[in-house]
């Protein structure tokens, strides 16, 4: 029995560890083959070896226009086609707004937001050719509501929502769609800057969603990576310009852990 994803040829950009990883495992146990791109290139070769030979690693750097054009040549050049496009890759700098740099703002909206746009673009030509496509950016909860202490991450995951449906209206023509998902608090979603040891920040994030998640916990990559091949599947046909929010219950609406339940 084939998979959803059959004869079908995927770029992962920030494919090399966390979510991006676990989207590119998924879309070849669907039966796609996988391009993972990274600036980490030793991880994305691990990832590529991993996976088999249906998987090849190339460098990505998505804020840089040729380093695209170059991932772009690779794949074609190994599988022939490009029929999805994930725009993994993103980054996260947190401080109070009124002490958040300039050059830290451009920082993360370079990879989160113009990455997306030059990431889109090049696969335009590409996906015509092979007579659509899909393309799944992934934003955040981040992108549908507000949150203090990260301004330059709000901003660029919003930019990355509007974008998704401004892009699927001009591409719905040549047969190619555009969704974003939305996932909420999942585990190794950011990876830790060199350094940095994030296990304090986990452990509040993971609080946090235990107290005010309905579902009472942090999401896995593995349940992201699922969602993201039902879009690149033939599955999700009709669907383009649209959020797919992952987030269990979080943005549902006003959590009140000191309210009873009354069921």
């Amino acid at each position: 029995m084939g998979g959803r994803l059959d004869g079908k040829v995927a770029l992962v950009s920030g494919g090399a560890r966390g979510l991006g990883r676990a989207m590119a495992e998924e879309f070849a146990a669907e039966g796609a083959r996988v391009v993972v791109g990274d600036l980490l290139v030793g991880e994305a070769e691990a990832t590529a070896k991993a996976i088999g030979s249906n998987a090849l690693a190339i460098p990505l750097d998505v804020t840089d226009e040729r380093s695209w054009e170059e991932a772009i040549r690779a794949t074609l050049a190994a599988f022939g086609s490009l029929n999805v496009l994930v725009n993994n890759a993103g980054t996260a700098e947190g401080s109070a707004f009124h002490e958040t740099t300039l050059e830290s703002y451009r920082r993360v909206t370079e990879v989160n937001q113009t990455g997306v746009f030059l990431g889109m673009r090049a696969a335009v030509e590409p996906m015509t050719r092979a007579g659509g496509g899909s393309i799944i950016n992934i934003s955040s909860i981040d992108g549908l509501v507000g949150s203090p202490g990260i301004i330059s991450y709000i901003a660029s995951k919003w930019a990355v929502r509007g974008m998704t449906k401004a892009v699927a209206m001009e591409l719905a023509p040549r047969g190619i769609r555009v969704n974003s998902i939305h996932p909420g608090h999942v585990h190794t979603l950011l990876a830790s800057q060199p350094g940095q040891d994030r296990r304090p920040i986990e452990e509040m994030i993971e609080a946090h969603t235990r107290r005010f998640a309905p579902m009472g916990r942090t999401g896995k990559p593995s349940e992201i990576a699922k969602l993201a091949a039902f879009l690149a599947s033939d599955d999700s046909s009709y669907c383009t310009g649209s959020e797919f929010v992952a987030d269990g219950g979080f943005t549902a609406g006003y959590a009140s852990p000191a309210s009873p339940n009354p069921f």
